[in-house]
């Protein structure tokens, strides 16, 4: 049976004009592949409630799951969660257990609750919260939609408590050879490799090396026997042209 799929849809105008630059989508990958949940598309689009609510619709359809990171924060401009009502077409607002949540962190702290503060208590009907051990804020999930903070740390300790609770398949596994050759030495008989292995995944990944190229290729599978053999023979033959 195959892998379940999954997207994530990255959302924040920091994004796209390139004052922040994106770190979740490493954790979010490596996370799925140890869990056989296969990352299939990675989508980029601004802070606007029409295009949130069109990206969610469709990919919610199409993948297994569907992860979306940022926007859920205390500003203005942070209008993922009232998107994602909208999406799912659901009432939003001040939940009881959010609040909960976010009343025993400034407590812990010291400070007083503020309209922002409580403004990431804001929830769509029917969701379920995604907690995390940093800020206290949390994520929440509606159907197999994932919704999650942008701030790296706080992305990383939501994945870590979301992901392992989802159904997955079987943990891709990965291995690589180095060559330290252009790829236009070696495209040919790599091209033959990959069509004699249909059932693993072969990337070529080229990268400089103490002032000289070369470039790394990567074998992706689902059986470890199966990918180390594929590498072991790959070595051979691209050392071999």
């Amino acid at each position: 049976m195959p892998n379940p799929t999954a997207a994530f849809l990255v959302i924040g105008d920091e994004i796209l004009s390139g004052r922040t630059r994106d770190a979740n989508v490493q954790v979010l990958a490596l996370a799925l592949a140890g869990a056989g949940i296969d990352l299939v598309e990675v989508r980029v689009i601004r802070d606007d409630r029409d295009a949130i609510v069109g990206a969610v619709r469709s990919l919610r359809t199409t993948y297994d799951q569907v992860f979306t990171s940022g926007g859920i924060g205390p500003t203005h401009d942070d209008i993922t969660a009232d998107s994602i009502a909208a999406a799912f077409d659901v009432p939003i607002g001040v939940r009881d257990d959010a609040r909960a949540l976010l009343e025993e962190r400034v407590r812990e702290r010291g400070i007083p609750m503020s309209e922002g503060i409580l403004r990431m208590a804001r929830i769509p009907d029917g969701a379920v919260l995604i907690g995390n051990e940093l800020s206290g804020a949390p994520g929440f999930s509606i159907g197999n939609v994932h919704v999650m903070a942008g701030v790296p740390s706080i992305f990383a300790a939501m994945v870590a408590v979301l992901v392992p609770t989802l159904p997955g398949g079987t943990p891709t596994v990965s291995g690589s050879v180095v060559v330290e050759r252009g790829e236009a030495f070696f495209a040919a008989a790599l091209a033959e490799f990959a069509r004699e292995h249909p059932d693993l995944s072969i990337g070529s990944y080229p990268f400089r090396n103490d002032d000289r190229f070369a470039v790394e290729v990567v074998v992706r599978g689902h059986d470890r026997a199966r990918v180390d053999e594929a590498v072991a023979r790959l070595a051979v033959v691209l050392h071999e042209e």
